[in-house]
């Protein structure tokens, strides 16, 4: 990586400077850290997160988490698990509220290896972040603050970002010079004015909301789950917590109102005054308010997430919405990762800088796909309750043969796949392919099991070395590089296609051996993941039984190397009854001849090749590299 390789001019050289440590900016900052990169990282608070703020994690977000090995930290606090939804409304003809029906968080037919919502104040998840910094050398300097900043590249090509920054209380002072700038420091991003970008609201303020984090006394009989409540005196939605807690919004406040001020204020007793009368016939009582705070609810975007592609935006400073479907602090952690490892690909050497382009357009779509998905969430439980046949054929795995699915079960199915994380998908560019995209070949496969801008798929295999069965998915941790999963099929059919494949990717004008470790002659025998390079990570799924499969006599060497990232594709599911390679058959591959996918840093497939003797698998994904790669990549087909 660049920042190993060589010395910074001075103490006040860092690679990047990163404002806010809430979850965007310090997701951000661990990614970088790991990664061997110097950090000037800042926060206005003199402590994280005390209480309160958000709190909710969804199945995408604990993937990554676990894949960062910072999962088990999080659950240790013993969070709350969401695996239901209850939906709570007026009777026909009487009076209080009755539930009408109930649907899982995360249907069946979203592919999901977590399908609940994990619910932890956002001060438990900023600490675990802050301890993995701190193993990886980097701090939170605080209660610091930005007071200026210039980016001009001309004056400066390598460290054109100078920054100011200042204590709070103006003891301090501080000037530094960076590669980059991340404002994340919220919704009134000091950042984003300075540059003048503005923000575009989808709607008027329309609701005022109070939030209010306690432990209460109730008969209310789901207080343990997550619950969405209409009644004749307004709404409520009920979210557990950990610690026996609950988390309560309260709508205060309506546009319909004939006095409606969006600054409308409450006091926590006249909180409480109002849910104890959404909540009737039910009771509750309050043992202790541990968070409290009133918030009007608007949906903002940033007009732009950079503009010189040295200074950026994420989080809450890009996108302002409805806390009420949990997606802020799940939507900061995934424009971070996205930009994190464009960062360290640029700066480690492997990709030309314009892969920095790619951050605005792909987050900012998911960002107009989630304002967009509030509003009509938000429409969608206020304006009609469902019926219990529409609960009951919106949570089946699949509808009825023939039979057309009402407006509720597609925005039902659409919302629980978005809200999940799962949902997100990036379009066309230089990362994912497309029939436009610049690498052509007949051996690039079209898939509807596996689409380029996609997450990849989950997958169950047996490791060879050690009989494990483990999660395909989760094998290569989080460490930056493309990962190459060679699917061989039969090894008495790819046989001769796997020798040709490593005898390309040997070739050094491949991308594999384009960015060849400088080190490689020190590398630990033990390293697994990135034995040859630092950007790219193979590993190799046969379609065959474990015992079936002998590594030194069906992988070449190059591939060999990789011995603890071979697997066996012999585990059965439901959902994959016939297959003879159930991982084959999810990713839509032949299980004979397989194919090789190339996933992002980040999960999401990036192009799928089919796996054929001679140079054309190679020749094909050399095109793909070759589309943003910093050095130019050759075909191998004359030199095999």
């Amino acid at each position: 990586m660049a920042s190993e390789q060589k010395q910074h001019p001075s103490p006040n050289h860092y690679d990047i400077v990163i404002v806010g440590a809430g979850p965007v900016g310090l997701m951000l900052s661990t990614c970088l850290a790991r990664w061997g990169y110097k950090i000037k990282h800042i926060d206005n608070r003199p402590e994280p997160t005390a209480t309160g703020r958000a709190d909710g994690i969804q199945p995408r977000s604990l993937d990554l988490l676990r894949n960062m090995g910072l999962k088990s930290a999080i659950m240790a606090h013993k969070p709350a698990r969401v695996y239901e939804v209850a939906f709570w409304d007026p009777p026909t003809g009487g009076k209080g509220i009755a539930r009408t029906g109930t649907w899982a968080s995360c249907p069946d037919f979203i592919d999901a290896r977590y399908p609940f919502t994990t619910l932890l104040h956002q001060g438990l998840i900023e600490r675990a972040f802050i301890a993995d910094l701190e193993k990886n050398n980097t701090t939170v300097q605080r209660p610091w603050t930005i007071t200026g900043f210039t980016s001009d590249e001309q004056a400066d090509p390598e460290y054109p970002v100078s920054v100011e920054l200042q204590h709070v209380d103006g003891t301090f002072k501080e000037s530094v010079k960076a590669k980059y700038l991340f404002g994340g420091e919220g919704a009134r991003s000091f950042v984003r004015d300075q540059l003048k970008i503005g923000i575009t609201h989808k709607d008027p303020i329309a609701y005022v909301w109070g939030v209010m984090d306690g432990v209460v006394k109730t008969d209310f009989p789901d207080i343990k789950m997550k619950c969405t409540i209409h009644s004749e005196h307004g709404s409520i939605m009920v979210i557990p917590r950990e610690d026996n807690m609950v988390r309560l919004y309260i709508q205060i406040a309506s546009s319909t109102d004939p006095d409606f001020n969006p600054r409308k204020t409450a006091t926590v007793e006249e909180v409480q005054a109002s849910a104890k009368r959404i909540l009737q016939p039910y009771s509750i009582e309050w043992e202790r308010v541990e968070w409290y705070s009133v918030y009007p609810i608007g949906q903002g975007i940033s007009d732009k997430y950079t503009l010189d592609h040295r200074v950026f935006l994420g989080g809450d400073a890009c996108h302002t919405h409805s806390p009420k479907a949990g997606q802020g602090m799940n939507t900061a952690f995934l424009d971070a990762l996205n930009l994190a490892w464009k960062i360290h690909a640029v700066e480690g050497g492997l990709a030309h800088k314009s892969i920095l382009e790619t951050y605005e357009p792909e987050r900012k779509d998911v960002a107009e796909t989630l304002l967009s998905f509030d509003n009509k969430y938000a429409k969608l439980f206020s304006q009609r309750p469902p019926s219990s046949n529409e609960v009951a054929a919106a949570t089946a795995q699949k509808a009825s043969s023939g039979a057309e699915e009402n407006e509720f079960i597609k925005t039902f199915k659409e919302s629980c796949s978005f809200t999940s994380g799962y949902g997100v998908a990036y379009k066309a560019n230089q990362l994912n392919w497309s029939p436009e995209h610049p690498a052509q070949s007949h051996v690039i496969a079209k898939s509807d099991a596996l689409v380029p801008g996609r997450l990849f798929r989950n997958a169950d295999v047996t490791r060879v070395v050690d009989a494990n069965v483990v999660h395909l998915e989760q094998e290569i941790p989080l460490n930056g590089a493309f990962r190459l999963f060679v699917f061989a099929g039969k090894p008495s059919v790819t046989g001769q296609a796997l020798k040709d494949f490593a005898a390309g990717l040997a070739k050094k004008n491949s991308f594999y051996s384009a960015y060849q470790r400088a080190d490689i002659d020190s590398v630990s025998h033990h390293e697994r993941h990135n034995p040859h390079s630092k950007f790219f990570t193979i590993c190799t799924i046969f379609a065959a039984k474990r015992n079936e499969i002998e590594i030194s006599r069906d992988l070449p060497a190059l591939l060999a190397r990789y011995k603890d990232n071979v697997y066996a594709d012999d585990r059965w599911s439901r959902n994959y009854p016939d297959a003879k390679a159930m991982a084959h058959a999810k990713m839509g591959l032949d299980e004979e001849r397989g194919g090789v996918v190339v996933v992002r840093p980040d999960g999401y497939t990036g192009v799928v090749v089919a796996l054929e003797e001679g140079s054309a698998t190679v020749d094909a994904l050399n095109a793909y590299f070759g589309a943003f790669a910093s050095k130019k990549l050759g075909e191998t087909q004359a030199q095999l």
